[in-house]
Parts: structure tokens; sequence; C-alpha cells
């Protein structure tokens, strides 16, 4: 298989979650072996920064990676994007510290990335083929994810939510295109009520809203949900950005209860044994 870029720039504009600020994104084809490349254009100089398991310096509500003093969180969205559409190699050119949160799915990202489209090449694809289980567990909080050998690539996710919304639910999927496009890509952030005020304090959350964001409380959804399950669909949206900082993977991830910590955790391990 042949490394691919971009065929052409794909662009978009939006507010950051948690930064609530304007960004301006362009996706712009590079050449083979260069990988996935956050480039801050608001920075003088335009550092650029690797979107590489090995950079991940936070996972607290969202995915951060660090290179050269500089960073870009939540980044997961769009890098399940990236996986899925099998996209090897961009320059991903941003404006601020976080990308645009869109409707709080990934679904925006891969639309415009299958708009511009993929050419080959000529380089070989390095992809992470898994040859034995590597597993990552919380053993406090009954939380694992782990990946096992299979030809192609298959998620299996079992959340688990104390509240009586929610509870346990569960979704397998062999992932292409064609499926996350419909059934994974349009599942968006969720936010229990009671939380958004302590993470606004924090300085998190701030461009969060209802068009972004669904949001529960403890009668019920005050959004009108995409899927019966969308918490789910959207934990397996996290966990294929989250692993994609490790390469594109042929293997088949199994999750409990799993987060940005333990996905990371396990990219980098990933990344250390097979990258």
């Amino acid at each position: 298989m042949q490394q691919t870029t971009l065929a052409a720039e794909a662009v978009y504009k939006g507010i950051g979650l948690h930064s609530g600020r304007e960004v301006h994104l362009v996706m712009k084809p590079a050449p083979a072996n260069a990988g996935l490349v956050f480039v801050r254009t608001d920075i003088e100089g335009r550092p650029q920064i690797h979107a590489a398991a090995a950079n991940v310096t936070s996972t607290m509500r969202a995915t951060t990676v660090e290179e050269n003093g500089c960073k870009v969180f939540t980044i997961e969205h769009l890098m399940s994007a990236f996986h899925v559409m099998g996209i090897d190699n961009c320059y991903i050119e941003i404006d601020a510290e976080e990308p645009p949160v869109a409707d709080g799915s990934s679904l925006a990202f891969f639309q415009v990335m299958k708009a511009a489209g993929v050419v080959e090449l000529p380089a070989e694809r390095k992809e992470i083929v898994i040859d034995k289980v590597y597993r990552i567990d919380d053993e406090q909080h009954n939380r694992f994810v782990m990946v096992v050998p299979y030809d192609g690539f298959r998620v299996s996710f079992t959340s688990v939510n104390p509240h009586k919304l929610i509870g346990i639910q569960y979704e397998n999927f062999e992932i292409t295109p064609e499926l996350y496009e419909t059934e994974i890509a349009p599942a968006r952030t969720i936010a229990y009520e009671k939380e958004i005020e302590a993470l606004r304090s924090m300085g998190l959350g701030l461009g969060g809203t209802l068009a972004s964001v669904i949001v529960y409380n403890d009668e019920g959804w005050i959004n009108p949900l995409h899927f019966e399950d969308e918490l789910v669909r959207h934990k397996i949206l996290d966990v294929i950005g989250d692993l994609r900082l490790a390469g594109p993977i042929r293997g088949h991830v199994i999750a409990v209860a799993s987060g940005h910590a333990l996905n990371t955790s396990l990219a980098k391990k990933l990344q250390a044994s097979l990258g």
C-alpha cells in the first residue's frame, strides 16, 4: 500500500470547544513521510507540532500534543477523520491552539477531507500491524483498552455510565469510510449539565453550546440525539482518533469505559513497539 495525502486543500472554520475562539483550519497536501503536522500560523516562525503519541502532554477532557514549546489540543475528532480517510501526510495550518468544534462530532472534518480527495504518493505506507495483544488497564476504575491481531480495523467498545438515562452501551463496528460517515462521524460530544459550570470555571468548554454538545441532566436530554446510543459511538470516534497518534492501525480495538488517558497510553505503547 502507498502513502497518501489530500488531493487539494480542505478548509474549515468555526469556534474552539474549550477556548471559545474563532479558528481557521487549512489542511494542505504534504509529501511522503511528512506525517500529520499541525502548523501554528498564529505564532511567529509557524512552529510545527507532529501529531504523534510521543508528543501527548495532556488528556484532561481532550487530547493535547505539544512540540517546540507550542501545543494543540482537542485534536481527537480531527485525527479520527484522518485515520478513517486513510490520510498519512498533511500540513494542518491552524491559527489557534484548538481546532473548531463544528457540531461536536467529526463529520464536518470527514466531509471536507472527502470533498478534497485523496491521492497516493511514491512511498510505501507504514501501517501499525498488530502482532499480539497490547493492553492498558486502569484497575482502580475497572477500565481498559486493548488491541489484538485482526485483518482489518474493528472497534468494540463498552461504555459504562451510572446515569439512569445512559447506563451500559455497547457497539461493535468494522470501520470503513462508508460506515464511519453514517454511523460514527455524526456522534457528538456529551456533557452532564451539572459539570458545565465547573468546566467553565477551569477555562474549559467556553465554546460549547447546544449546537456543539449534547447535554443531559437528571431528567433527560436537553437536545435531541442523533443515535439512541450516541455516547458509545462518540467514544469509538475518540478512540479511533487517539490511536491514530501511533499510526494507521490494522487490528481489533476492544475497550471498556476507556478515555483519552488510556487511549493515548496505548498509542504510546504501540508507537514504541511497532512504530
